[in-house]
């Protein structure tokens, strides 16, 4: 029976399959396959690049078929492959036989033990893995945030010129700009995003334990430190690991990992404070017919979008902390903890693209409602007190802080009339008081 989202355990590859899919491309099990094949492929090439005795009559017109078996490659040579592995008990060797037989039907046979040539499955492993990261990467992520990023921008433009009160400690505060907040969670995402685009997609290709024994062995007049370093740097475009045991070292997947959770942090930070300002009624939300807010309450209109990103992105960075602590740790050369590990790296991936379309598609939603605004400023012209105090500061008046304190740090409500009479009971020249007077929460904003 074929595998439904209906039947699936996992959400990502289930409820939120339409948000996930694109994912399948790099992390699926036959993805994994396919790019086995692809650096296998490739390494045998490059093999032939550099007239390795006895490929130096191997026909280089062949490439292309070469390249043909990984190009169109399909989910029934997967299958052959998994039958394969199924006698094998082991996946990469199923991988090589596979190749084998293709070049058996080529009539390349008297080159193929060059498959696989001097390798142990890691340095298959170690290349492909991150190959399809960076592709991930490039080609979901990356795209995904940007779009992100851009719609907070477009909201930070949008409502740049509208005050709103702060709250800091949960309690009001001086003013601030609503597009300012905005602009807030815009410059740290694309900070952190430029950080994770700077860390290498590091690989390792060195043989069983990282000192190339099985190719130095059978042709030390080759210099294999160079060749792998322009074959996993320029072929395959990732960072080679200059000294290893038989696995990466994944020191920079783990930096990858963190990169990515501080990133999802940064959302679920936005997420819990447009979440609060929904519940203080600043935004109103889009209602769509039909929906739903409430099983119980008809009224309701909930903030679904942003809980579930947050609690997408929580998961995902549970997944990414345990990455980023378990997978540098292996014990002597190599134990076998990584390799079930290594096979769950889009998980978190696709919880991270599910909290950010969930924060998109709630950021397209909300509407603003610029009059609970207006009216939370209007009831704290306490927030004032820092100006008045800061104006008198410059003025030499003495002790305005501990003025400022008690006309404020009571029980009695500080409005625009009461500011107004302290200021008129000031013993400041008049100018100072045009300047107070024209003080209100509504331009109290600073600059930005």
């Amino acid at each position: 029976m074929n595998l439904t989202s209906l039947q699936a355990i996992s959400p990502v590859d289930g409820r939120y399959r339409k948000t996930t899919e694109s994912l399948a491309a790099y992390f699926s099990e036959e993805a994994l396959i396919k790019y086995r094949v692809f650096v296998e492929i490739e390494y045998f090439i490059a093999l032939c690049e550099i007239n390795l005795p006895g490929l130096e009559k191997f026909d280089k017109s062949n490439y292309a078929q070469l390249r043909k078996i990984n190009l169109n490659f399909s989910e029934a040579d997967a299958l052959e492959i998994k039958e394969t592995e199924k006698v094998t008990n082991h996946d990469v060797k199923a991988v090589e036989y596979f190749i084998k037989s293709k070049f058996d039907q080529l009539n390349l046979q008297e080159f193929k033990e060059f498959i696989h040539f001097g390798l142990t499955s890691q340095d298959i492993n170690n290349t492909a893995i991150p190959y399809t990261i960076k592709l991930a990467l490039q080609e979901s992520y990356y795209p995904s945030i940007d779009a992100l990023i851009e719609k907070i921008n477009a909201l930070a433009t949008a409502w740049k010129d509208i005050p709103m009160l702060a709250f800091t400690h949960g309690q009001p505060a001086s003013p601030t700009k609503l597009g300012k907040e905005f602009l807030v969670f815009a410059e740290r995402l694309s900070i952190q995003l430029e950080n994770l685009k700077a860390i290498p997609n590091s690989a390792k290709f060195g043989g069983a334990t990282g000192n190339f024994n099985a190719h130095h062995i059978a042709y030390p007049q080759v210099n294999w430190i160079d060749f792998s370093n322009n074959f996993v740097n320029t072929t395959l475009g990732l960072n080679r690991a200059q000294h290893t045991t038989q696995i990466e070292h994944y020191d920079q997947f783990a930096a990858q990992c963190d990169a990515l959770k501080r990133i999802n942090n940064i959302i679920i930070d936005l997420d819990r404070d447009i979440w609060t300002y929904i519940s203080k009624n600043y935004f109103k939300q889009k209602i769509k017919a039909g929906e739903i807010g409430s099983s119980a309450m008809p009224h309701k209109v909930n903030p679904i979008d942003f809980e579930n990103a947050e609690g997408n992105a929580g998961i995902a960075n549970a997944l990414f902390e345990f990455f980023a602590a378990k997978l540098p740790i292996s014990r002597l050369q190599r134990d076998l903890t990584d390799s079930t590990v290594l096979r769950n790296i889009g998980v978190p991936l696709a919880h991270t693209l599910i909290a950010i379309q969930s924060t998109l598609r709630g950021l397209n939603k909300i509407i603003l409602n610029e009059e609970a605004l207006h009216a939370d400023l209007d009831d704290n012209w306490a927030v004032i007190a820092e100006a008045v105090q800061t104006v008198l500061r410059r003025e030499n008046f003495p002790n305005p802080y501990e003025a400022l304190k008690e006309l404020t740090r009571t029980n009695s409500k500080i409005n625009a009339s009461s500011i107004a009479d302290f200021i008129e009971s000031l013993a400041v020249a008049e100018e100072v008081k045009v300047q107070l007077r024209s003080i209100t929460p509504f331009n109290y904003t600073g600059v930005f």
